[in-house]
């Protein structure tokens, strides 16, 4: 179904006064709203572990940085999300115990330092294999880098934990618990700044492991991992005493280091060590530590990587994650030519190696999960599950809507949010148009194909989809003589199109920009905006990032930008601004003057993070920001409001959990309903803000954009880790905003115009690809009830009243709903046969008018009637046909006469035929007791006289069947073809006198037969009677 509009009116007839006023729950409305997920899974995500069963490597756990937990049974054939209803979904472990692979371990909180890594919420482990899940506390971990597991004792386990990202805290180091997790001691601390990044055990002996204490911090300025903290440590006893290890390793401050053991001798130690550039690099050790020595210098962005794996079969073979994939041969000292990856995504973070056959290679990297069965010379992307990390999102008025979003280094891409085929969202029909990280893409509202998008670091261009033409448009300045004039441009520049004059255009460094030509000349709207602070003045830790800083501001390009532009929809002169370092500036005329109005907001503190900006539609100085302080180690809500341009401000946070804020959004046409995208999900309110709750129907996950479409009233979600999820027509959410449905005992909200679509195709054969639900084919009816109600009904009137189709109603309290497929009731009753469908509200069957479906309604307006208890409440629907056929309401009416007179052919033949079985059963029943009586050779020939009659009746009916000639009638929006009308005219001259024939057979000619067997006392054996028990002790 796609549609073009939404119906808004509104008509109650209340029969009775309402006996009792309902109480609206916005909670229990949300329940019944379910999302639905369009992918794509194409590109796939961050993949930060996977943990296969050692007993069965073709079941694996992967553990995604924003996507939760995933179990495959059959090596990625098929997926089943395990993590969708926890608190996080931010995965840094997943461990198995090997011993008893049901018992699973998951440590949340990415360790890989980005700055768009989230955070996680502690350990949970499972006692079912992924299906049950128990908190196990560490909650104030945030980030873990390893769990280790005592190979013959359960109850003995090792957390790796790196502790907060953003600032100090003190649950960090390794922790080692003794009983299952119920309790946890801290083994290893270093500092409030260092944590464990990698702990490994060695394989033959479980009390020695070898610890990797990682210090960095990283800010909304930048990333340091400087600082005497890290280090390698190893315990010989599990963990009662450490020992540092240095001999060999580079001297001086070290930053994050990866380890592993050689699984056949503990001796043998590689680790991936930061330092200094003439120290870091792959450093070995052949007794268990002690001492080391250097093997190659190959380190690649130890931030982000930091990962090598020793083949357990082959210690020579070593493989490192980085950009590219490296694998040798010799113990490290070189390296495959090229990627070792190569065909599948860069960015390598998870690596798994079978130890019983070292062909079998699994490999996680920021596009997803990969394998390899030839010891990774080829490999199979898994392009089946859709955890995609989108940043930006944007919608077009296209019919259906497209959606255009940016990913987290997996490009910008766009599809219709449905197709017009039988099968629902594939792969192929996702377009990529952009590449790099992907994030704004906003599409001029007067010209669909028209896409603005952007690449990190405000690499920004335009790009037509219907000519492929392409244009960079990233402003340069301009400096005159000697002055020195720079842009800074943020990790996710933004972008905005006028709502006033799409030529009107947007994109902003530390300067608002405008081009009034679709991107091709550009102006300075705005002066520096920023606080123009120079970061090397700011320290991470305590210090100041100097040249010689590890890993310094890795990943942070630069500072002091604009994250924000938004102008407002009520007035093009009227546009706002929000920056990385803090700042809220508006202006009032078109950019001449700028006023930073964040002083105004009384209790945020400086240094905000300004995430998202969102002029009202309804109200000229209303407008409404959040701010993001995770930065800051802060992750409390911060969402205002203000009415006054910003000259003051209200906090508007009740109900919202202490997850940062990534995105506000106010309903275009209902000004009490606002969306909040956070770190776990998505919260709704209906009062502006006063209150609110979160929406189910959907995982955890980030939400980082949320989009409400202008005309089709849906509500889009950009997730970070589980791609874009869509949430079909508001309405309901809009008329409980506007106080309409509070004191209704029964109501039936808008009704969105359903389209009668051909749908080409009909391929059964497409495996395991993946493939996202279109919206439910028909007009979906939503109803709400205040309170339980038996005798639910509802109809579909014409509009003249007549009943067209009464369909299957829940009495549930709260909001249901029910799918009209557009069809009227069939013209023959054909009862559902035992097994069968009921004859619910979705109709069953095809396209082709046979039973038990009737005709497809005419386009036009129909009224949806709910009829509860002693309400009769009414909503319009329109039906559309699809709007790409040319035809006219002759031809249509021609068409609905002939499906309608099929079905009435189909639904007679199909009754007939039920009826001919059951007489066949009787007279095979009568044949078997025929067998056993003398002198009964009269009779066994009339029995198969009888057969022969009935199989006879049986052929013609088969042969009256208009069959594949009237099969396709509502294929399309003509008149029916001759040769389906010839072939009903032929139908209805030949079925009333086979329909007698058969009548014949019921009411004579079988009844007659069934006397004669009563006459000579041939009856079915009734069975032995039932023997009633004496009563005891009574």
């Amino acid at each position: 179904m796609f549609r073009r509009s939404i119906v808004t009116a509104l008509a109650v007839i209340a029969l009775s006064p309402p006996a009792v006023s309902a109480q609206l729950s916005l909670a229990h409305a949300l329940d019944g709203m379910p999302f639905r997920e369009i992918g794509p899974a194409i590109m796939g995500g961050r993949v930060a572990d996977v943990a296969p069963l050692e007993s069965n490597p073709a079941k694996f756990y992967l553990g995604l940085a924003t996507g939760g937990v995933w179990l495959t049974e059959n090596n990625g054939m098929s997926w089943t999300s395990l993590f969708d209803d926890q608190p996080c979904s931010s995965i840094g472990d997943v461990t198995v115990n090997q011993a008893n692979p049901n018992v699973v371990w998951v440590g949340t909180g990415e360790p890989q330092n980005r700055q768009s890594s989230p955070w996680g919420c502690g350990v949970f482990k499972s006692m079912d294999g992924g299906r049950t899940w128990a908190d196990m506390g560490l909650n104030d971990t945030r980030h873990i880098g390893r769990i280790m597991v005592h190979p013959s004792d359960p109850d003995i386990a090792y957390v790796a934990a790196v502790g907060h990202l953003f600032g100090p805290n003190e649950e960090r180091g390794v922790y080692k618990t003794s009983d299952g997790g119920a309790t946890w001691d801290r083994i290893l601390y270093i500092d409030e700044h260092t944590g464990a990044i990698d702990l490994v055990m060695d394989p033959s002996d479980p009390h020695t492991l070898f610890a990797a204490m990682y210090q960095r911090e990283r800010k909304s300025f930048g990333f340091s991992a400087g600082g005497g903290g890290s280090g390698l440590y190893r315990t010989h006893d599990g963990g009662e005493s450490w020992t540092e290890l240095t001999k060999g390793l580079p001297e001086g401050d070290k930053g994050r280091i990866g380890l592993d053991v050689y699984r056949r001798d503990g001796n043998l130690l590689y680790a991936l060590v930061e330092s200094d550039p003439r120290g870091t690099g792959l450093y070995k050790s052949t007794d268990r530590g002690d001492s080391w020595e250097q093997v190659s210098d190959r380190n690649p962005r130890p931030m982000y990587f930091s990962q090598v794996r020793i083949d357990p079969s082959n210690p020579e073979r070593i493989y490192l994650g980085g950009v590219s994939f490296s694998a040798s041969d010799d113990g490290g000292k070189t390296w495959w030519e090229g990627d070792a990856a190569e065909g599948v995504h860069v960015d390598s973070h998870a690596l798994w190696i079978d130890p019983n056959n070292s062909n079998y290679v699994i490999l996680g990297t920021d596009g997803g999960i990969h394998t390899s069965w030839d010891g990774a010379k080829t490999w199979r992307h898994h392009n089946n599950l859709a955890i995609g990390q989108f940043y930006e999102i944007g919608v077009d008025n296209s019919d259906p809507y497209r959606v255009c979003g940016g990913l987290q280094d997996n490009s910008s891409w766009c599809a219709p949010n449905q197709t017009t085929t039988p099968y629902g969202l594939k792969n192929r029909d996702w377009v990529d148009v952009w590449g790099g990280d992907g994030f704004y893409n906003k599409i001029d509202p007067n010209n669909p194909d028209i896409v603005y998008t952007e690449s990190q670091g405000g690499n920004s261009g335009r790009v037509n989809l219907a000519t492929g033409e392409t244009l960079t448009m990233r402003p340069s300045p301009r400096p005159e003589g000697d002055e020195d004039v720079s842009y800074r441009y943020n990790w996710n520049a933004p972008i905005a199109v006028s709502e006033h004059n799409s030529n009107t255009v947007y994109v902003a460094n530390n300067h608002v920009m405008r081009s009034r030509d679709q991107g091709l000349t550009w102006e300075e709207a705005s002066p520096d905006l920023t606080r123009q602070i120079d970061r090397d003045s700011l320290t991470i830790m305590g210090e100041l990032v100097t040249s010689t800083t590890l890993s310094r501001h890795d990943g942070q390009s630069e500072f002091g930008t604009i994250s924000v532009v938004e102008e407002s929809p009520m007035s093009a002169d009227v546009l706002y601004a929000g920056t990385d370092d803090g700042n809220l500036q508006v202006t009032q005329d078109g950019g001449s003057t700028w006023t930073n109005v964040v002083g105004n907001i009384r209790d945020l503190p400086a240094m905000s993070y300004v995430s998202r900006i969102d002029a009202s539609h309804h109200v000229a100085g209303r407008v409404y920001a959040s701010f993001d302080r995770h930065w800051q180690d802060d992750y409390r809500p911060f969402v205002y409001v203000s009415e006054d341009f910003g000259a003051s401000w209200q906090k508007i946070t009740n109900g919202l959990p202490d997850w940062s804020v990534n995105a506000v959004r106010e309903h275009p046409h209902s000004e009490g309903l606002l969306f909040v995208g956070n770190e776990i999900g998505v919260f709704a309110s209906i009062n502006r803000g006063e209150s609110w709750s979160r929406m189910t129907g959907m995982p955890t996950v980030p939400v980082d954009d949320i989009v409400v479409h202008p005309r089709d009233n849906d509500l889009v979600l950009g997730t970070h880790g589980r791609s874009i999820w869509i949430l079909d027509d508001l309405s309901p959410l809009e008329h409980m905003s506007r106080g309409m449905v509070a004191d209704q005992p029964a109501y039936v909200f808008p009704v969105e115009t359903a389209t009668q679509v051909f749908r080409l195709g009909g391929w059964p054969f497409w495996g395991d690809l993946y493939e996202a639900d279109n919206p439910p084919d028909g007009a979906i009816v939503r109803y709400w009830l205040a309170a339980e109600t038996e005798d639910v009904t509802v109809k579909v009137l014409s509009p003249t009243g007549q009943t067209v189709r009464e369909l299957e109603a829940s009495g549930d309290a709260g909001l249901n709903q029910v799918i009209w497929d557009m069809r009227e009731e069939a013209p023959v009753n054909v009862p559902p046969q035992a097994g069968g469908g009921g004859r619910g509200g979705g109709g069953g069957g095809g396209r082709g008018g046979g039973a038990p479906n009737g005709p497809l309604v005419l386009p036009g307006t129909y009224l949806v009637q709910l009829e509860a208890a002693d309400q009769v409440v009414q909503q319009e629907v329109t039906i559309r046909l699809d709007p790409r056929a040319e035809t006219n309401m002759t031809a249509l009416r021609a068409r609905q006469e002939a499906a309608r007179s099929a079905a009435s052919i189909s639904g007679t033949i199909t009754l007939a035929t039920r009826a001919l079985q059951r007489l066949t059963g009787q007279i095979d029943d009568a044949k078997a007791l025929l067998k056993d009586v003398d002198g009964s050779d009269e009779l066994k020939a009339e029995a198969e006289a009888l057969s022969a009659a009935i199989d006879s009746v049986r052929s013609d009916l088969q042969n009256a069947n208009p069959g594949r000639a009237a099969s396709g009638v509502e294929s399309n929006g003509g008149a029916p073809s001759g040769d389906v009308v010839w072939a009903l005219d032929r139908a209805w001259g030949v079925l009333p006198s086979l329909v007698e024939r058969v009548n014949e057979l019921i009411t004579a000619d079988v009844p007659a037969f069934n006397r004669k067997l009563d006459d000579a006392g041939v009856r079915p054996d009734p069975g032995e009677p039932v023997v009633m028990p004496p009563r005891r002790g009574g």
